[in-house]
């Protein structure tokens, strides 16, 4: 199931951002601060919302955290969105006709 804060935690563009970096490796806070003209803990609290929402998990080592995005959360978005997609292409299909019709 879907949490319901994942559509929140999606709309803000350093969180989309923070998820696109760690599509492709799991990277610490730090590393991650790097790519952002924003204090290191405001990172973390992105990277909270984010965990919050289901669509990242971290793991410790030693004092540093590691976080990764979390495939069933994001898996769970697509599904739910992919509705739209069927949706969408139903009634611009139906428009498509119409206008030819015209």
């Amino acid at each position: 199931m879907i949490a319901p804060n994942a559509y929140g935690a999606l709309a803000d563009p350093t969180r989309r951002e923070i998820l696109h970096l760690l599509g492709s490796e799991e990277m610490s806070v730090s590393a991650l601060a790097a790519h952002f003209p924003v204090t290191r803990p405001a990172v973390s609290q992105h990277l909270g919302v984010l965990r919050e929402a289901g669509l990242v998990d971290n793991r410790k080592k030693g004092r540093t955290r590691y976080y990764k995005t979390r495939q069933e959360g994001l898996t769970e978005l697509i599904d739910w969105l992919a509705y739209f997609d069927v949706f969408w292409d139903r009634k611009l299909n139906a428009l498509e006709r119409y206008l030819d019709k015209r």
